[in-house]
């Protein structure tokens, strides 16, 4: 199986992804920041720009955390959203 199809990360993942390159960018893309409201986005790049240049466990840990955490309020949210719609629209006039 490839690496990229692994659909958990873990903290030693992150570390050894920090090696890349292009770090910032790879590690982004399989945290899935594509699936975060636009502010998370950019707070997640942030937070995965100072666990590259620090390369501490505890960092890759929260990191992971939090990442989720994002993912997870921007699928309740668009969840909601589209619910709120589906009721107004058949409360219309």
């Amino acid at each position: 199986m490839n690496p990229k199809d692994s659909p958990e990360l873990n903290a030693a993942t992150l570390l050894a992804l920090r090696q890349e390159s292009d770090a910032v960018r790879v590690i982004t893309e399989r945290l899935k920041v594509k699936e975060m409201g636009p502010a998370d986005h950019i707070r997640t790049k942030h937070e995965v720009k100072a666990f590259v240049e620090s390369g501490d466990l505890t960092a890759a840990e929260a990191l992971l955390k939090s990442a989720q955490a994002r993912r997870e309020l921007n699928q309740s949210q668009s969840i909601t959203e589209k619910m709120t719609q589906q009721r107004g629209q058949r409360m219309g006039p």
